[in-house]
């Protein structure tokens, strides 16, 4: 199996059914992930929004996710709520998905790991995500990762409260009081 980035050759659509069957058990639990029933079209702007990697079973896509920088508050206002998303300094990853037949495996993993790597390459120093509050088993799989739960927010239309949880690249964990976190909250001139 092999991590690579996106390719234009591959299928939007069945990207966002992996995405849907991977989320089914959280949409089970009462939770509205967008990636429960998310759209192509929303599967193409998430992953349009940053730098998309798959995992490649023999041309089957079994995972995915996408990472990138700071989201721009012109398009993604709700990103107000919480200041990691618009660190300068701050990677993020999203829509990580496992095919349910490969889960258990370390697959996510390895997807967290490339986006991790990614993230270094382009010179961040931290990188964040969100997950709903009650998916206990999602907050233990990420700080066994190395993910400290920093903030919290209730996005629009969520049935939820996420927690925003991040790990340092290099060097020690940010704080909410430092600099680059003051910045990010400051009002864009």
């Amino acid at each position: 199996m092999l991590v690579r980035p996106l390719a234009p050759s591959d299928s939007l659509e069945g990207l966002t059914a992996l995405l849907h069957r991977a989320y089914a058990r959280l949409g089970a639990m009462g939770l509205n992930f967008t990636a429960v029933d998310q759209s192509v079209e929303t599967t193409r702007q998430r992953f349009a929004s940053g730098q998309g990697f798959v995992l490649d079973n023999g041309g089957a896509l079994i995972g995915c996710v996408v990472v990138a920088g700071p989201f721009d508050p012109e398009r993604h206002p709700g990103v107000l709520r919480s200041p990691w998303y618009l660190r300068r300094d701050v990677a993020h990853l999203h829509q990580l998905a496992v095919d349910p037949a490969h889960q258990g495996q370390g697959h996510g993993d390895r997807l967290v790991d490339a986006c991790e790597a990614w993230a270094r390459e382009q010179g961040y120093h931290t990188i964040a995500l969100d997950t709903a509050e009650p998916a206990q088993h999602l907050r233990t799989r990420y700080a066994r990762l190395g993910y400290a739960e920093v903030d919290q927010v209730q996005w629009d239309g969520k049935r939820y409260r996420s927690l925003i949880l991040v790990k340092p690249l290099v060097g020690a964990m940010p704080t909410a009081d430092d600099a680059a976190h003051r910045d990010a909250l400051a009002p864009v001139a």
